[in-house]
């Protein structure tokens, strides 16, 4: 999954990076995440938490995030690869 859609940086990517013992620095550093707009920087360090606490499987979870409000009521924005804008 893409987590940063500025710099085309994928879910696998930043885990790869914390397996070897990359810091979240080091890993924004080296891959440019979160240093555009932002909007994926508690995906990432969350990413980071959780391969740092030697978990075997990194399980995104937006609402773990501390910078989410913790009653979030909309859906989850999906990018829909497959949509095609019909001409009129």
């Amino acid at each position: 999954m893409i987590v940063c859609v500025c710099r085309r940086v994928s879910d696998r990517e930043i885990t790869r990076h914390a397996h070897a013992g990359m810091s979240f620095d080091d890993i924004q550093f080296e891959l440019g995440v979160a240093t555009q707009c932002g909007q994926c920087e508690c995906t990432a360090r969350c990413l980071v938490e959780q391969c740092h606490a030697s978990q075997p499987v990194a399980a995104i979870d937006n609402a773990s995030c501390t910078d989410q409000p913790a009653n979030r009521t909309e859906r989850p924005l999906v990018w829909n690869s497959s949509f095609r804008s019909q001409p009129a």
